[in-house]
């Protein structure tokens, strides 16, 4: 439900185009008084970001703006929100609907639009539309964004899975393209990679009353978040597993480091959260799809922190510790989920089992732990 007064706005996100178009299309023939906005990064190289303009009639405007920093993104942040602005002014729109160029991600847009358009847009739910029949080929593409032509940025070292993957893991809604004919591998892939998102057929009149659903920003920052977020649960259903592993014990680096690339390849999709024994403070995120991995940094686990700085966490960060909490390691956990067609559950566990640390390491305590050899500096200390 819209806030009182300000424009209702809907983002559409989908790195399959013809999907995603036809999604907008439905919202635009359902929704009287609804318009479209779309910047076509396709040209970016050209120096500028196309802006198109629409309702259900067909365009009503078209524009250019330059790139900023040589990112197409960033253009289209500075110009998104001047033109709802300028929607919103008007009064004659009932529903705006941002369909988003197809590599980039709702969660930035969505956060933007609810802070910067606070005062007069109502960011009334984000949509990730879905070709079912395209599941695994999405999600299994190593491509980068620049070879398949729908990158971002010049520097944009995203792939078409781990992109895709994110797209449709952060909305809570994936409206399906009609008529697509998918296998029941590609069904329960999807079920499984989000299992609370509601999935909404683009035919059905649900798909406009999803629209102006309502949508919460800061919980859905938190779903992703690697310290909190909502990771799914087992699953097997058409030959498609979801395994969780959770453990206490920190990592061995090196074993862990020599093992990356059979774990990644054994699940089309990974995510997660872990620990380093020679790292002990630093909440380490693990994300896998096409093949692909990013381990990064995302803050320290509570548990190294003082308990005065445990108030300047937000409180579902502070819950989702309390609901992890060990007597000897805090929230400092392994919790990793591989899903995939014809995952090894068991070779995987043994193969993770095998990466922590032994009982005589695990004896040696943390003093010993910070004499391992590192291996992990590539992915946490890169060179600038």
């Amino acid at each position: 439900m819209a806030e009182c007064g300000k424009l209702p706005v809907v983002v559409v996100a989908g790195l399959h185009a013809p999907a995603r178009q036809a999604v907008v299309e439905r919202l635009l023939n359902r929704v009287p008084g609804s318009v479209a906005l779309h910047h076509d990064l396709s040209v970016a190289d050209a120096g500028i970001v196309r802006r198109t303009v629409r309702d259900a009639s067909g365009v009503l405007s078209r524009g250019e703006t330059p790139l900023v920093d040589d990112c197409a993104c960033c253009a289209l942040r500075e110009d998104l929100v001047p033109e709802l602005e300028r929607l919103a002014a008007s009064g004659l729109t009932r529903l705006a609907v941002v369909e988003l160029w197809d590599s980039v991600e709702p969660q930035a847009m969505a956060e933007i639009i609810a802070d910067r358009g606070a005062a007069f847009l109502d960011l009334t739910n984000v949509m990730t539309a879905v070709d079912p029949s395209l599941v695994m080929a999405l999600l299994s593409n190593g491509d980068d964004l620049r070879r398949a032509g729908i990158a971002a940025a010049r520097e944009d070292a995203r792939t078409v899975g781990d992109t895709w993957a994110r797209q449709v893991e952060y909305s809570p809604v994936l409206a399906l393209l009609p008529g697509a004919e998918a296998t029941d591998e590609d069904t329960a892939l999807l079920a499984q990679l989000h299992p609370t998102a509601r999935q909404v057929d683009a035919d059905s009149p649900e798909l406009a009353t999803e629209a102006f659903a309502g949508f919460d920003v800061p919980a859905a920052a938190a779903a992703q978040h690697p310290a909190s977020s909502r990771l799914p649960q087992e699953a097997d259903e058409a030959g498609v597993s979801t395994m969780v592993w959770h453990r206490r014990r920190p990592f061995h680096p090196q074993r862990l480091y020599d093992a990356l690339e059979e774990l990644v390849c054994a699940a089309t999709r990974s995510r997660g959260r872990f620990w380093l024994a020679d790292r002990p403070d630093a909440l380490l995120a693990w994300e896998a799809a096409g093949g692909a991995l990013c381990v990064e940094s995302a803050g320290p686990w509570l548990a190294s922190l003082p308990d005065a700085a445990w108030e300047m966490e937000p409180p579902v960060r502070r819950a989702a510790a309390a609901l992890d909490w060990h007597a000897e390691h805090g929230d400092r956990c392994q919790h990793l989920v591989f899903t995939s067609p014809g995952l090894d559950r068991d070779g995987l566990a043994a193969l993770l089992e095998s990466c922590l640390l032994t009982d005589a390491e695990y004896a040696g305590g943390p003093t010993s732990w910070s004499r391992l050899p590192t291996a992990f500096d590539e992915f946490l200390d890169p060179v600038s």
